[in-house]
């Protein structure tokens, strides 16, 4: 019975964690560019009282074993990268990627970091950056002064309208062979990891990239009616196991209160 109290606490711990994921996806429903994650549980250790495989006498073998588990554990909170939905916003600085791929950007300290947050500012010095000031790299270059419009192309294709005519380069993204493996930094950010492995850079709309769609944003990956029942099923699952608590414990009174 003191088995039974430690594998159910284990399990409301577990769902506890999560419900901690489920309602930091409902918490950002509506953050641009916000990818969920799912918590994945793994089985604890088993307790084998009797090993299948082993002889029983006179030559027999037992089929079957007799293992006791000890309850589950969380192992990953795996980021789910499908893509949004987009908005339109109408705004020319606003720039979703419809497909694979990230925008680089420079952090303070020099180091890069990623998004698909696509909300885009023109800083004092013409620099396009983040809503949190960070500069966007991958190709962009700074906004002139006077420049009157900016049109940027499915295919990464920038063009300036300025005093000086046009100015005209390319912008390019970045992926990854295992985007889930990437750490997350908040603020709409994720940061290279070993599990992730190196970016690879490439122009929107060829091999694979996304292309990019600009007066839009996309939006956060989180269905609200999915992640509803995700929570009522945690609910569900503390509930039974603090139920094998209860349980548990009433069984370790009956025991204490057996008289002879």
């Amino acid at each position: 019975m003191l088995r039974a109290l430690y594998s159910a606490a284990a399990g409301m711990e577990a769902q506890q964690l999560n419900l901690d994921v489920i309602a930091n996806n409902l918490a950002n429903v509506n953050t641009t560019g916000f990818k969920k994650s799912k918590v994945e549980f793994q089985e604890l250790l088993y307790q084998t009282l009797r090993a299948p495989g082993s002889e029983s006498g006179q030559g027999n073998v037992l089929p079957t074993g007799l293992q006791v588990g000890q309850g589950a554990r969380p192992v990953a909170t795996a980021r789910i990268f499908t893509t949004g939905e987009l908005t339109q916003t109408g705004e020319r600085l606003d720039v979703a990627i419809q497909g694979d791929g990230f925008f680089e950007v420079q952090l303070p300290d020099g180091s890069r970091a990623y998004t698909r947050a696509g909300a885009f500012k023109i800083a004092s010095d013409g620099r396009i950056v983040t809503s949190e000031g960070f500069a966007l790299l991958g190709g962009f270059q700074a906004v002139p002064p006077g420049t009157t419009n900016i049109t940027i192309s499915p295919n990464g294709e920038v063009t300036y309208s300025g005093p000086n005519g046009n100015t005209t380069f390319r912008v390019q993204l970045v992926r990854f062979n295992n985007p889930a493996g990437l750490e997350s930094l908040g603020r709409n950010l994720f940061r290279e990891t070993l599990a992730s492995g190196p970016p690879e850079l490439g122009n929107p709309g060829e091999n694979g990239f996304g292309e990019l769609e600009q007066g839009y944003l996309e939006l956060s990956n989180v269905k609200v009616v999915e992640e509803m029942v995700n929570l009522i099923l945690a609910q569900r699952a503390y509930e039974v196991n603090s139920r094998a608590v209860q349980a548990a414990d009433e069984m370790m009174q009956q025991a204490n209160n057996i008289r002879r």
